[in-house]
Order: C-alpha cells, then structure tokens, then sequence
C-alpha cells in the first residue's frame, strides 16, 4: 500500500488562543493592575513564596503564571521588567523543556502521592536560573488529604520554591492554604478589550472582520478571552476570510439587533399586529421566547444609557449598530423607557412559571404599545425633551 506523504497544511494549524497567547506582561489584555503589580515585585525583589491567581475560566490566570514563572528565572531582564526570550532559561521555557518551572495539573493528579511526589521535587535547587517555581492548575480539584499534605510546604518551602497557584474557585480552598497566598483576583475581560484583541488578531491573519461582527463575538464570550478566540476560529471557518455581522449572529444563533430596533418602533408607533407579528417571525426561526423578552429588555436599557452622553460609554456596541440606538433613543424619554422596563421585568419574572409563555410575551408586547392610554400618553414634545 502506497503511503502519501505530501504535506498537509492543515497539519500545522494551531488555534489561535494557543499562537497568540501572551508571552510578556504587556501582551496580557485587561489585567493591567495584577501585571503591573507582579512586575513591581519582580523588579523591586519582593517576591512571596506562594501566590494565588483567582478568576474565572479564560482570563488569563495560567498564562500570567507561566509568564511570572518565566520572568522571575530571566537572567537578563530588560529594564520594563520582562524576559529577554534569548538566555539559556526563557529559550528553555519557549521550547516546553525548562528543568525549574514544572507545572501540575490538579484536576487529574489530586491525590496524596501526587502531592507527596512533589514534595520530594521541591527538595532540589535548580539547575538554571534562581528559583524552581511550580505551577498547580486547578489546585482547587486537590483532595482534603491532599491539602493537608501541602500545607506544611507551602508554609515553609525552601529558599528556592515558589509556588503559583491557579483556581476558578476561590471558595473551594482550604483558609489555611488561602492564608499562605498572595492573593490576585482576575476579572472578567471587558467587551471593548476583547474586540480590539480579535481585531489584531484579524489583521495579523489577513481576515477583514467587521467591527459590529467582533464585538458580537466579545459579548458572547462574557469577558473570557480564550472563549472568544475559539469562536472566531469557528466562525474562520464558516465564513471564510470576510466575518460579517450576519455571519456572525447566523453561526452562534444570535438574535439580530435589527428585530429589537423594529420591535421598538412598533412599540413607539402603538402597533400591536406589527410587534405581535415580529414575535412570530422571531419564534419561526427557532429562538426562545424567553431569550427575546431578556434581549428587548437590554435593549431598552441600551436606549436609556444613549440619553445622556456620560453614560454612554457603558454602550458595549460596535459603532454602526450605536448610531442606531442614538437615532431611536431620541424618540423616547427617561420615564417613557422605565416604564417599558418595568413591563419587560415583570414578563422576564413571570416567563418560566407561565403555563402559557408566549402569551406570557405577547400580552407584554401589547400592553408595551398599549402604554399611555388614559390620558398617560407620552406626547411627542414630551419625548424630545
């Protein structure tokens, strides 16, 4: 049997939350007070000997470990404090092959050998570098036994270990162990931060993203980096090297903006059959009624933050679809909005225990275009102001 041994391009793909995962303090997105603060220590030598690195999944909690571990083992740091990528122990760690940075993956080696093993390992001083710095991914997972175990070297480890600690539950750690740790919390990655982030990677991959299309993705991610860079790689792969709003809200079974800016205007213009009818057409293409009571409530949220321009900035949009929700936002006023929200709300609270949910909906559409009857009508020189 003949064997073709033709390289395949596809064989040398790599994700991109793995090629552009940060490598240096300045690369990490939306953590710049914890990578400044790592980096003052470094720099002014006041290292602990256990830190733990807290926050929800894909925000960079294992990357800024490895980059510490890293740096702290740099034997020419530059004077911004990252590593030089050139001396003997950051090409080491480049080439996944470093003696004195060794990471342990706690979901799958929880148990007390697995702790007693490294106990063992912490004894030796490293061969490169100054310090043997072990990683513990998920250190959460770790069994109550195996806690115990830990407890005594992390209190007092030798001279040369450090220890770096990662976890996406804080509350699952022993306080004994917490009380040993600096302690650095991650937050969630914000929109506008994730959307310039695939916008480089974009560029740096020769792909044309539209910028609503980018924050869609962002959005849909909720603040984690790595889930954002698996979707644009997903959507890479649907559309091609051109990623367009539609593409984008077609591939990840998003609800179009579009129907909530028409939704609205059938609202201010008291069309009942209109908006009654949108809901239908939104309920035949398969979303859920529940997912468009909460998405019409944002919505309207984003229209009461477009009436006054110092709580605009908390509009997370791309830029098209902004000017959108400052044209519609000039039709309404502040009471006019809340008491469309107060509407919403109560449909969203009464959705789930409904026996009939759509029209659990629609009788929230209707009373929406019905609002201001009985001489409470918003007028349209009351709206403007």
């Amino acid at each position: 049997m003949r064997i073709n041994s033709t390289f395949d391009p596809m064989d040398n793909f790599v994700v991109s939350a793995r090629k552009y995962r940060p490598t240096t303090f300045n690369d990490v997105v939306g953590q710049l007070s914890i990578t400044s603060t790592l980096k003052n220590a470094i720099k002014n030598k006041h290292l602990a000997q256990a830190f733990l690195f807290c926050g929800p999944r894909g925000v960079g909690k294992t990357t800024c470990a490895r980059i510490l571990a890293k740096t702290i083992n740099c034997l020419n740091l530059g004077e911004d404090t990252e590593p030089c990528n050139q001396c003997e122990s950051c090409t080491s760690f480049n080439n996944s092959h470093s003696f004195n940075i060794h990471e342990l993956d706690a979901a799958s080696n929880n148990s007390v050998d697995d702790i007693r093993s490294l106990i063992d390992q912490v004894r030796f001083a490293p061969q490169v570098g100054k310090f043997s710095i072990y990683i513990i991914d998920e250190v959460h997972m770790l069994s109550q036994a195996a806690f115990n175990a830990f407890l005594k070297t992390l209190e007092e480890p030798p001279p040369h270990a450090i220890f770096i600690l990662a976890t996406t539950e804080r509350h699952k750690i022993l306080p004994t162990i917490l009380s040993r740790c600096q302690i650095f919390d991650f937050n969630r990655i914000s929109i506008d931060d994730i959307a310039k982030h695939l916008e480089y990677v974009a560029k740096s991959e020769n792909i044309q993203a539209d910028s609503d299309a980018l924050h869609i993705i962002a959005q849909k991610a909720d603040g984690a980096m790595r889930d954002s860079l698996s979707m644009f790689d997903q959507l890479v792969s649907f559309a091609g090297n051109h990623l367009t709003y539609k593409a984008v809200i077609d591939n990840l079974n998003i609800l179009d903006y579009d129907y909530y800016f028409k939704i609205v205007d059938s609202i201010i213009g008291k069309k009942i059959p209109d908006s009654l009818l949108l809901f239908d057409e939104i309920l035949r293409n398969g979303f859920d009624g529940h997912q468009f009571i909460t998405g019409l409530g944002t919505h309207l949220r984003n229209l009461m933050v477009c009436l006054d321009p110092e709580t605009l900035k908390l509009l997370e949009v791309g830029q098209n679809i902004k000017e959108k929700y400052l044209n519609q936002s000039q039709l309404c006023n502040a009471r006019y909005i809340l008491a469309c929200l107060e509407i919403t709300n109560r449909a969203d609270s009464a959705y789930r225990t409904s026996k009939n949910q759509r029209l659990t909906v629609e009788l929230a559409l209707m009373q929406l275009c019905s609002y201001g009857a009985g001489g409470e009508q918003v007028s349209t020189t009351e709206k403007k102001n």
